[in-house]
């Protein structure tokens, strides 16, 4: 490859600059050659960022085994319901902007809103068994047989759609029927299934992303993709982040892997009937964006700085701090999947005796479908970036043991 190193956001420093201990680092650097070499993942990227400073980086593995291309700092990845994120971000946009409230409801800008009906008895899930994680939840649908739906007691909110509460399911999808449909066509489609719960009663992951960026290419007139091109990518220097891989940019693709037997991992791409080489007709807010580490790096840095990075404001401070707010209803229990609250489109730390792991309360951030997660700690001034393709049969181990060894390593 002509040039493999990444355009990274911050500069390096010394571990001990920065609060940490460079002995303690290296724990992580251990486990990412031990995880490649016992088949945990074929490759990986890890990044600790502190105090706007790179204090580790690590490439372990390749992105292409059969191959034996070996990681690099520019590679591209999947980064599934890592969109999310940047999805919430667009329409909190359009929020600042004065172009919609959180408290409209959706109806207002796409009336086949105003007549959906939810679920009361449903028949038995045909989908994948196994623990329910923050990085399977997109991949656990199949249809469910619905036999009786009852009225809405109050219409879906542009607010529920950012928090997970609005009662929108993949269960009740056949997604491959909406990959070939135009956003602004999947919108009203969306609207024949039912809600699995009455709006802002519980918390439930589903399509709600997906619709905010139909309403995003409503309310503000252009298509999702350029929005997000024009006032997020750009503007913070995002340039390899996108709905595909053009050809030029192929080769740092890194393939997408699956436990095979005898231990041996096996290409499978996901959804495998998504091909990321073509721009689609369905931009996929809730899951379809790929990136590099040192973009999404980027997008991290600008939140954890509430808002603005290296001199481009994207959000305020203000919009910020109501993002990373616990938004679930008064009583509500901690997520399943990383037992925390959640704000507006990313998981946010409320206890830490709820989450059980070493973090700040105030965190936030989210991962996606293949491994991927970043977590932002305002109080640590950190942000931790990990960076994998592979669809496990089992959980994410290696994530939480990432996180752990990266908070071990504070020294300060």
């Amino acid at each position: 490859m002509a040039d493999a190193q990444a355009r990274w956001p911050v500069g390096r420093a010394k571990p001990e600059t920065v609060g940490l201990s460079s002995r303690r680092l290296k724990l992580i650097d251990d486990l990412m050659e031990e995880a490649v070499a016992t088949g945990v993942t074929p490759g990986v990227i890890t990044v600790v960022c502190r105090r706007g400073k790179i204090a580790h980086l690590r490439l372990a593995g390749y992105r292409d085994l059969e191959h034996r291309l070996p990681m690099t700092e520019d590679c591209i990845f999947r980064i599934h319901s890592m969109s999310k994120i940047v999805t919430s971000v667009a329409t909190l946009i359009l929020l600042e902007e004065g172009r919609i409230f959180l408290t409209e409801p959706v109806s207002k800008y796409i009336p086949e809103f105003k007549n959906l009906r939810v679920a009361v008895e449903k028949g038995r899930r045909v989908s994948p068994a196994g623990d329910v994680t923050i990085h399977n939840l997109h991949a656990r649908g199949g249809r469910i047989a619905v036999s009786r739906t009852e009225p809405l007691r109050r219409e879906v909110t542009i607010h529920d759609l950012l928090t997970h509460l609005s009662g929108l399911s993949y269960e009740f999808l056949d997604r491959k029927q909406f990959a070939d449909m135009p956003l602004k066509t999947f919108v009203k489609e969306i609207c024949t299934f039912p809600l699995k719960y009455q709006p802002g009663t519980v918390w439930h992951y589903g399509a709600s992303t997906d619709v905010l960026g139909g309403l995003i290419e409503i309310v503000s007139g252009m298509p999702f993709d350029v929005f997000l091109e024009e006032r997020i990518f750009r503007p913070l220097g995002m340039t390899d982040t996108s709905f595909f891989v053009p050809p030029e940019k192929a080769g740092r693709f890194v393939k997408m892997y699956t436990p095979g037997e005898k231990g041996r991992f096996v290409p499978a791409e996901f959804p495998p009937y998504r091909n990321y080489f073509k721009p689609s007709p369905f931009k996929s807010g809730g899951g379809g964006l790929v990136s590099t580490t040192s973009d999404y790096l980027r997008f991290a840095l600008m939140l954890l700085n509430k808002g603005e990075l290296n001199g481009v404001r994207v959000l305020s401070r203000k919009t910020v701090e109501l993002m990373c707010e616990d938004h679930l209803p008064p009583g509500h229990p901690p997520l399943e999947v990383n037992h925390r609250g959640f704000g507006l489109g990313v998981s946010v730390v409320r206890r830490l005796g709820e989450t059980k792991m070493l973090c700040s309360v105030g965190e936030f951030g989210w991962g996606g479908a293949a491994g991927t997660q970043v977590w932002i700690d305002p109080a640590e001034e950190m942000v931790c970036l990990i960076m994998q393709q592979i669809r496990p049969k089992e959980g994410f181990r290696l994530l939480n043991q990432f996180r752990n060894l990266a908070c071990q390593a504070i020294a300060d």
